[in-house]
């Protein structure tokens, strides 16, 4: 059963996080963009670093390509606002990133952002669900990867540049630059290790970063800056005397 929180769709894997739920989401959203006539301007999907997340995007394009609806797909881990981003300043009115965001590894979820680059409303939310109670008993059709991508109705994508781009056109960059900062990061073993990365080095920051490899587990703790998961990183920051020290959850 496919139930839609306050931070999007989330299960265990394995056990409601499978590809037969996630493809239904898929033929749902497919539904609805339909009824809504924006099925022609297509939808971004992204993903996280947690275990299925490429694979999950990939079956859900497939869905959207059998269904005749072009997909862009970020082909690299990329942050949950990238999407929002590309949502907003492609003016789509919808888009997908697979991710759980700050829950345990054995989650992993989708959220679905609306026109703006928004959080899908519980309104929206609810209209999703009604689609896939109407998709549930009848069966899901996709198109083979690989067909989808040579008959250009699926795209890769990878607009991080973009991204950054805008991030660095918010913030005082000279300011920042001058301040000659050392900052340590924690991703958590999740994406910001390559998007906040260059984005501080970009403004000449030294920076040094901490469990920054790609751990599907996240260390055996959760992805989530609080005081339990921060010790490393108060630590990292006072022996070596860094300026600040910087953690975002997995998906950030």
């Amino acid at each position: 059963m496919i139930k839609f929180g306050t931070g999007g769709w989330r299960a265990v894997i394995g056990d409601e996080f499978t590809k037969e739920n996630l493809q239904i989401l898929a033929r749902a959203m497919c539904d609805k963009m339909k009824s809504e006539k924006v099925a022609e301007e297509g939808i971004v999907i992204g993903y996280d670093r947690r275990f299925l997340s490429k694979e999950a995007m990939q079956w859900m394009a497939c869905v959207f390509a059998k269904e005749g609806i072009e997909s862009f797909l970020v082909n690299k881990a990329a942050p949950t606002p990238l999407l929002m981003y590309y949502v907003q300043v492609h003016q789509l009115h919808y888009g997908m990133m697979v991710t759980a965001s700050h829950n345990p590894a054995i989650y992993n979820g989708v959220k679905v952002f609306t026109f703006g680059g928004r959080d899908a409303d519980e309104e929206q939310t609810a209209d999703i669900e009604e689609f896939i109670s109407n998709v549930t008993d009848i069966p899901v059709e996709a198109m083979d990867y690989e067909e989808g991508v040579k008959s250009g109705i699926i795209h890769e994508i990878y607009p991080l540049n973009d991204y950054i781009d805008a991030v660095l056109a918010s913030v005082d960059v000279e300011k920042i630059k001058n301040a000659h900062l050392r900052v340590a990061v924690d991703p958590m073993y999740g994406v910001s290790e390559t998007s906040l990365k260059t984005i501080l080095l970009t403004m000449r920051c030294d920076v040094e970063t901490i469990h920054d490899r790609h751990d599907t587990l996240f260390g055996g703790k959760l992805p989530a800056p609080n005081e339990s998961t921060l010790r490393d990183l108060r630590a990292h920051v006072l022996n070596y005397n860094f300026d600040i020290g910087i953690a975002t959850d997995g998906d950030a």
